[in-house]
């Protein structure tokens, strides 16, 4: 619980500030320490900061999985713009459903958002294992259900 709590405090200073630019203002400065102190207090005396609520094991992970994921979405916007291109016939809307293999509420949140952050389908519904997703095309959603999303999240996810 303290290493995340450090640790979430160091983030919100960094990001204060890289986005405030005041780094000797004798007023500014102080305000930005006390927001962030504000901050860190809130949220644990909410009781979010945890290993979900601060995700650090994800760090590493991500740095295979965000390039992975944008090379995906790059390959799914040129066959939609295929599919608009070829006109309303090429089109074969579809809802599916998908068993989610990720152990965390965590896990299943990043597949859920990655197939929505893939173009051409729309996560509509999560449950349990199950993810309810739209897809445009039998293609797209042979994309979804070919597995290959599912096992990298459970990968990135990290737990075994």
């Amino acid at each position: 619980m303290l290493k995340y709590t450090v640790s979430l405090a160091i983030v919100l200073a960094i990001i204060w500030l890289l986005f405030s630019g005041m780094w000797t203002h004798p007023i500014i400065v102080p305000l930005g320490a006390a927001s962030v102190a504000l901050t860190v207090w809130l949220a644990t005396r909410m009781k979010i900061v945890d290993r979900e609520g601060h995700p650090l094991h994800l760090i590493v992970p991500s740095l295979k999985y965000w390039p992975w994921l944008l090379l995906e979405i790059v390959k799914s916007n040129i066959t939609v713009a295929r599919h608009v291109l070829a006109g309303k016939g090429s089109i074969n809307p579809r809802l599916s459903r998908v068993k989610a293999s990720q152990k965390t509420e965590l896990g299943r949140t990043i597949y859920a958002n990655s197939i929505t952050l893939t173009p051409g389908t729309v996560t509509v519904h999560v449950r349990d294992n199950e993810i309810w997703f739209y897809a445009l095309s039998e293609a797209i959603e042979q994309g979804v259900l070919n597995g290959e999303m599912d096992r990298r999240a459970t990968e990135f996810e990290g737990e075994k």
